[in-house]
């Protein structure tokens, strides 16, 4: 099981497709699939019907999830789209850099 470059409540743009240029903050990973469902991006409309007594039934609008291909990092510091790279901090840590700026995303 590989792990993907994007983790959670990380800020991200939209490389590609119909929200092309969008930002978001993710809110779920799917490492298995390699994709990601963003905040306000790729909304699906679904059609639900009351399975109890007393509950209401409609349309709803939820997020639907996007390749990770077709999103990139958003640097808080240089406020860019930047792809992520990787260096061992002295005590051994690996964390993820801006390639642009080099600031570290791990707090």
């Amino acid at each position: 099981m590989n792990t993907m470059h994007i983790k959670k409540n990380d800020t991200v743009v939209v490389i590609s497709g119909e929200d092309k240029g969008k930002k978001g903050k993710v809110l779920k990973v799917d490492n298995d699939k390699k994709r990601v469902i963003i905040e306000g991006i790729n909304m699906a409309t679904k059609h639900k019907k009351p399975r109890r007594q007393g509950e209401i039934g409609g349309i709803i609008h939820q997020e639907a999830s996007v390749s990770a291909a077709s999103v990139m990092h958003v640097c808080d510091k240089c406020h860019q789209a930047t792809r992520i790279g990787y260096t061992v901090l002295g005590d051994g840590t690996k964390v993820r850099v801006c390639k642009k700026c080099g600031e570290t995303f791990e707090k």
